[in-house]
C-alpha cells in the first residue's frame, strides 16, 4: 500500500488523512525506506514520537520551485538531508571529474541534485517560508559545521551555518537529537507559550522565535551546533581561533583541528567556539553513544525497506547494493586519517542486539527476489561488532582518536566470540544459504583470534575479501594512521593457508590503497608498485586521495603541517603529481610502460624498473 512509505506528496498526505505536516524533509537522494538511508531514519525515528513526517526527495531547484511549495508549511520545522554521501564526493572523482553515476539517484542520474544541497535547498525555502526553521542534518552539514577547508573551491570556508542561513545543525547520528528537538517544542506548544506563532486556521505553529528558544531551554540541546551574536563563556569551553584568523595563518587552523578531533573523541566532550565574522558558532557537546536498546528501536521502525513506488521500474544503484545486507553496528575506532566514519558516527562502537539483527535477516527472507544470500554482516569496519573499553573509567579520559594505532589499545575488549554468535544466528535462519562480509576487514584485530579467522574465510567470503593496507610506506602509513604492512603481509599468508587447506585456492584477498595521501610521494608509490607485484597484485581497488572537511588528510593537505606535531608534509596537489602517483598502480598496462620507466629514470631509481617489468 502507498501509505506504508511516509508520504511524498499532497495526495498522498490526503490519503493519511492529514492537512498539514509537523516536519517536512528535503532529501537529495531518492526516497528509498530502509535503515541505511538517513532521511528514512529520521522520518521514522520522528514518526514513532507521533509526529506526522513527510518527505520531498529530490526536489526540482530551477523554475517556479513548485516542489518547495507542494506540501506547504509544516507546524514544527523544515529538515534538510542532503544524502548518505557528500554531495560533491558523490558528484566528483578526486580529478573533479564528473563520476559515471549518482549511487542515490534513479538510474544514477546526475541531474536530480544540485552541488551543496545543504546551502540550496534551505535558501529557497528560507524565501519562501522566512519563519519556518530550517534543521540540518547529514554528512555534508555535520562535517561542515565549523570553518572547513572546501577541495572543491579550493578554499577555507566558514561553518555551513553562515552561507546557508539555517537556524541549526543536527550532528552525528540524528536520533536523539531530533527527538529531543520535537519533545522540547510539542512542550512549548502545549503550553501555549507566548513566542509561537499560528497559522490561518489559528493552529499553533513553531516560528523562529519559539524555535531557538527550544534550543536553549532549559539547557542547550546537546549534539547541535548554532549562530549566535553572544554567548555565556563557560570555564571549560574550547575557544579555537577565529576564522578569520585561519584565513591569515594555515598554522592556526591546524591548532584548531586537533582540538576538534580531541573533543569529537571525548567521552567527555565540552562545547566549542568559534568566533565567524561578528557572530560565534557553537558546538554543544554530542549526546552519549547510542545504547544497544536504542540502535535497536531505529533498527526496527516498520521500514518497507524498498524504494518508493514512484520509482517502479528504475534502478537505484546504492539500494541494488544493500539490499540484502543488514548492519550490525555503527561507529568505527579505527581513526584513519582520510576516513569520515569515525568524524560523523563517532569512534565508539553502537552494536544491535541479536534479536534485532535476526528480525531483519527475517524481513530480508521474505522478500520476493531473496536467492538466500545475505550480502553483508558488516558495518563501518565488518569486525567490530560489540567491542570496546574493557575499562569505561579508562576511555572516559581518553582523546585518543584511534583504539588501534599505533598499536591496539590494551584496553580494547577486541573479543570477536559474539560477531561469531551472530554469524552462526544468522546462517541458521531458514532460508539463508549463505551469510557474506562485504564490509572492509580490519586485519589489525584478527592475530590472536584464529578462530574468527578461519571462520570468516571459509564461511563469509564471496569469493573476494575485502582489506584496506592502504600503503605500504611506514612513513605513509604512520601518517594515515594504519598497521604496518608487514601486517598485512601476515594476514595475506594466512588467508592463503586457510584457503588451501579448505580447497577454496580460487578465493580472493583483494586489497585497497590510495595515492596521493599527505606525505606520498612519486618514490613511495613505485615502491608500493614493487612491493605488491612481488606479492602478485595486479591492482584494481584503488584510488585517488580525495580531501574531505573535518579529516586529519584533508588538513595535513590543505595547512601543509601536520596538526599533532605542526611540522611540514609534502602534498601531492596539482594534476601532474598526482597522476604521476597513480600511474604506478597501473604498471602491468602496456600504455604505462614507457612513462613508469622515465619517471623512474627522473627519480633515479632506475632499480625498480627491473622489479616491476622482469618477465
Amino acid at each position: 500500500m502507498l501509505t506504508d512509505w511516509l508520504p511524498t506528496t499532497r495526495r498522498e498526505m490526503e490519503l493519511r488523512g492529514w492537512e498539514e505536516a509537523d516536519v517536512v524533509l528535503f532529501s537529495a537522494d531518492a526516497y528509498v525506506d530502509h535503515p541505511s538511508f538517513g532521511v528514512a531514519v529520521i522520518g521514522r525515528t520522528l514518526e514513532a514520537e507521533g509526529l506526522r513526517v513527510a518527505i520531498v526527495p529530490q526536489p526540482d531547484w530551477h523554475g517556479d520551485l513548485r516542489d518547495f511549495r507542494r506540501l506547504g508549511r509544516p507546524r514544527l520545522w523544515f529538515g534538510i538531508a542532503p544524502g548518505c554521501m557528500d554531495s560533491m564526493v558523490n558528484k566528483y572523482t578526486a580529478a573533479r571529474r564528473l563520476r559515471g553515476e549518482d549511487a542515490y539517484s534513479p538510474d544514477g542520474r546526475h541531474d536530480k541534485r544540485p552541488e551543496y544541497p545543504t546551502i540550496v535547498y534551505t535558501k529557497i525555502l528560507s524565501r519562501l517560508y522566512p519563519d519556518v526553521p530550517v534543521v540540518l542534518g547529514g554528512i555534508e552539514a555535520s562535517l561542515r559545521r565549523l570553518a572547513h577547508y572546501d577541495y572543491w573551491q579550493d578554499r577555507l570556508l566558514p561553518s555551513v551555518l553562515v552561507p546557508s542561513g539555517a537556524d541549526t545543525i543536527i550532528y552525528g547520528m540524528g536520533e536523539r537529537p531530533t527527538t529531543e528537538l520535537a519533545r522540547r517544542l510539542l512542550r512549548l506548544i502545549d503550553e501555549c507559550d507566548e513566542s509561537l506563532s499560528y497559522d490561518e486556521q489559528g493552529q499553533a505553529c513553531i516560528g523562529k522565535r519559539a524555535f531557538l528558544k527550544a534550543l536553549s531551554l532549559p539547557e542547550p540541546l546537546q549534539q547541535t551546533v548554532v549562530l549566535s551574536k553572544t554567548y555565556s563563556k563557560r570555564e571549560d569551553d574550547v575557544l579555537l581561533h577565529s576564522f578569520e584568523e585561519c584565513l591569515k595563518d594555515k598554522r592556526k587552523q591546524a591548532e584548531n583541528f586537533r582540538l576538534i578531533e580531541e573533543e569529537s573523541n571525548s567521552l567527555r566532550a565540552r562545547r566549542i567556539i568559534q568566533r565567524t565574522g561578528e557572530s560565534y558558532v557553537i558546538v554543544n557537546p554530542p549526546f552519549p553513544p547510542m545504547t544497544t536498546e536504542e540502535i535497536d528501536r531505529s533498527f526496527g521502525y516498520p521500514y518497507t525497506r524498498m524504494p518508493h513506488p514512484k520509482y517502479k521500474g528504475k534502478r537505484i544503484p546504492a539500494y541494488e547494493m544493500i539490499r540484502h545486507s543488514v548492519t550490525l553496528h555503527r561507529g568505527c575506532f579505527g581513526g584513519c586519517a582520510f576516513c569520515t566514519i569515525s568524524a560523523h558516527q563517532g569512534k565508539f562502537i553502537a552494536s544491535r542486539s541479536r534479536e534485532s539483527i535476526l528480525r531483519e535477516v527475517r524481513q530480508i527472507t521474505l522478500m520476493p527476489d531473496f536467492r538466500g544470500y545475505i550480502t553483508d554482516l558488516g558495518g563501518p569496519s565488518a569486525n567490530m561488532y560489540m567491542m570496546g573499553g574493557r575499562d569505561k573509567g579508562q576511555c572516559a579520559s581518553c582523546k585518543r582518536p584511534s583504539c588501534a594505532f599505533p598499536r591496539v589499545c590494551p584496553n580494547l575488549n577486541a573479543d570477536h566470540r559474539p560477531l561469531l554468535d551472530v554469524y552462526r544466528a544468522v546462517d541458521a535462519v531458514p532460508g539463508v544459504k549463505k551469510s557474506l562480509v562485504g564490509s572492509g576487514v580490519r586485519y589489525d584485530l584478527l592475530p590472536d583470534d584464529p578462530a574468527y579467522t578461519r571462520e570468516l574465510i571459509t564461511r563469509h567470503v564471496g569469493g573476494r575479501l575485502k582489506v584496506a593496507p592502504e600503503h605500504t610506506s611506514p612513513r605513509v602509513l604512520r601518517l594515515m594512521r594504519k598497521p604496518g604492512y608487514d601486517l598485512f603481509l601476515r594476514f595475506k599468508r594466512t588467508f592463503e593457508s586457510v584457503c588451501r587447506k579448505a580447497g577454496l585456492e580460487r578465493q580472493q584477498l583483494v586489497p585497497y590503497f590510495i595515492s596521493s595521501h599527505p606525505g606520498c610521494t612519486e618514490e613511495d608509490m613505485a615502491e608500493l608498485a614493487a612491493l605488491t607485484k612481488q606479492e602478485g597484485f595486479r591492482l584494481e581497488q584503488v584510488q585517488d586521495f580525495t580531501p574531505t572537511p573535518m579529516t586529519l588528510a584533508t588538513e595535513t593537505f590543505y595547512t601543509g603541517l601536520d596538526p599533532y606535531t605542526l611540522e611540514p608534509v609534502y602534498s601531492a596537489r596539482t594534476d601532474l603529481e598526482k597522476r604521476r602517483q597513480r600511474m604506478f598502480f597501473f604498471w602491468y598496462k602496456p600504455e604505462e610502460r614507457q612513462p613508469i620507466t622515465a619517471e623512474l629514470r627522473r627519480l633515479g631509481r632506475a632499480d625498480l624498473t627491473a622489479r616491476l617489468f622482469a618477465n
